[in-house]
């Protein structure tokens, strides 16, 4: 194996060390590991921190603590700095800065952590939270159940669900409209429809506008469900949009899954139900555009026998207004904001009231333009004081 021998020293070995040399070299050789390294450091942290937890103290650590989940707080219709941004997407909430702690008057005693000397703390999707002392947490007397309501259900297109009618006959319409107790007065309803596509214009109408206002949203925004459920902690029932052709198709194309006047029956149910499925706790179904659509009665036939099926209410703008359809439906009478001033936004609501006073009750609808959310709110403040009740576009249905 060797093509020679090995050479043998002479010298003499070394000399032993002293016990301290020698305990460093071994110091040395257990440095050099990286296993026993990082242990010992590790080993070194804990200790330390353990020290300093003994001399320093926990500040809050005789305070009581509430935990509400993220499900929990809007149902309550809490206002805890920041928690409704953990609704948006993870681009929206790194945008959004936090106010104040806002809070209803009618606290929820039990979760008072406040008043205790305690914290409250929003767990958020993802797994964080918001922590923020203050008098506790509040609720908002209007929320609506959180979706989706037991029995009322059913496996849809892709992850989706597809409202249906319960085992007991309780429809979807009636189980998701906001309850509505007539006083007398001409009911007036409006409907906010484009919503869920901007975020900040979407959380300013559901926050700002009355909870009678009735809310409609795109099906194709993002988180969908997550609008819907904010919106319904502050009160608002809502509507889906059901993309329809429009005269200047394909001109004016409202999306892939557009409902076309010539398309077959089958097909037209395919695409209603794809809507349907994008979410939960809705009571109806409105048109976003359509002027060809709803001239033909085949198309109109196949896409109100699917709400019909599934307890769902349809809600027009207007266009459908002399057809007669076989699920709970209305029109409504005017478009609040056709010329975007906030004059003429006034006048067509001046106009809503008239027809109200004469028949009873009516409908407007508008979109959710800047100007037309701030005249809204303006407008249904004082709407009470002339003698006209508020009421939510459910309310109106036949």
């Amino acid at each position: 194996m060797f093509s020679r021998k090995p050479q043998i020293s002479h010298r003499p070995p070394p000399a032993p060390a002293s016990r301290l040399e020698g305990a460093k070299a071994a110091a040395l050789r257990l440095a050099a590991n990286p296993w026993l390294s990082a242990g010992g450091a590790a080993g070194l942290f804990l200790l330390t921190l353990t020290i300093l937890v003994l001399v320093m103290g926990d500040a809050k650590a005789g305070t009581p603590v509430v935990r509400l989940s993220l499900a929990q707080a809007a149902t309550a219709g809490a206002k805890v700095p920041g928690w409704v941004d953990g609704l948006g997407t993870e681009e929206e909430t790194a945008e959004v800065t936090t106010d104040e702690l806002e809070l209803s008057e009618d606290p929820i005693q039990l979760a008072d952590a406040g008043s205790m000397g305690g914290s409250a703390i929003i767990t958020l999707p993802g797994g964080g939270r918001l922590e923020g002392d203050g008098p506790g947490i509040a609720a908002a007397s209007s929320a609506l159940p959180q979706a989706p309501i037991a029995g009322l259900t059913a496996p849809g297109p892709g992850n989706g669900f597809l409202p249906i009618i319960g085992g007991d006959g309780r429809a979807p319409w009636k189980a998701y409209a906001r309850p509505f107790t007539p006083n007398g007065k001409p009911k007036v309803a409006l409907i906010i429809g484009g919503l869920g596509l901007n975020p900040a214009y979407t959380r300013r109408a559901i926050e700002l506008l009355p909870p009678e206002v009735t809310l409609s949203f795109a099906p194709y925004a993002e988180g969908l469900q997550q609008w819907i459920d904010l919106a319904r902690a502050h009160g608002h029932e809502v509507l889906l949009e059901a993309p329809m052709e429009p005269n200047d198709y394909p001109q004016n194309d409202p999306g892939p899954y557009t409902l076309l006047a010539g398309g077959a029956p089958a097909e037209i149910v395919k695409k209603t139900e794809w809507v349907l499925s994008r979410a939960t706790g809705y009571f109806g179904v409105t048109n976003y555009l359509g002027s060809r659509f709803v001239t033909s009665g085949p198309a109109m036939n196949a896409f109100s026998g699917s709400l019909k099926a599934r307890g769902v209410a349809f809600i027009d703008d207007g266009l459908a207004a002399k057809r007669g359809m076989g699920p709970p439906r209305a029109s409504a009478d005017r478009i609040v904001d056709e010329d975007l001033s906030a004059d003429a936004i006034a006048r067509q609501f001046g106009a809503l009231e008239a027809s109200a006073r004469s028949r009873g009750q009516a409908l407007g609808s508008g979109f959710a333009y800047p100007v037309t959310l701030e005249s809204a709110a303006i407008w249904a403040r004082s709407l009470e004081d002339r003698g006209f009740q508020l009421a939510p576009a459910s309310a109106l249905l036949r």
